[in-house]
């Protein structure tokens, strides 16, 4: 069951950053479905597991931000280089690794990665009656707030 639920957290996530870059980029990949959602269910996962349950929407955030930079490097590494399928490439961009993450693109992670933990959370509360999160707008007021 639980198998069950991640990979439906994960897909609906994914086809919202899949749609998400689509907009940004004006294109995309069917593997960001892929990445988007693992990404997700990462983000999404952490407030599920008792060492991080209690942890506010920065903690949470700034946990999460790595592991969503490992990803991002690691799928760019498989698909992009070692695949060559060539969807994204940072060389030449501040703080570029191998062109698979730079310092602007991690960055842009930071105000994404607490929607996904709100999304995660919503869809949780709709799909399998799980506890209502809280409205969007005060999770962003309280990560201003450092709350």
């Amino acid at each position: 069951m639980l198998m069950k639920r991640l990979f439906i957290l994960g897909f609906i996530m994914g086809m919202v950053y899949f749609t998400l870059e689509g907009f940004w980029r004006g294109w995309t990949n069917i593997t960001m479905l892929f990445v988007g959602g693992l990404c997700g269910v990462i983000v999404g996962s952490l407030n599920e597991y008792p060492d991080y349950i209690n942890l506010k929407v920065w903690q949470q955030t700034l946990v999460a931000w790595p592991l969503v930079l490992i990803v991002e490097f690691v799928s760019g590494l498989v698909l992009n280089v070692w695949l060559g399928l060539q969807i994204w490439d940072y060389t030449g961009t501040l703080g570029s690794l191998y062109g698979q993450v730079s310092l602007p693109y991690a960055l842009l992670w930071l105000p994404l990665i607490p929607f996904g933990i709100w999304l995660d959370d919503w869809l949780r509360w709709k799909l399998f009656d799980e506890e209502e999160p809280p409205k969007l707008e005060s999770i962003y007021r309280d990560l201003i707030r450092l709350r």
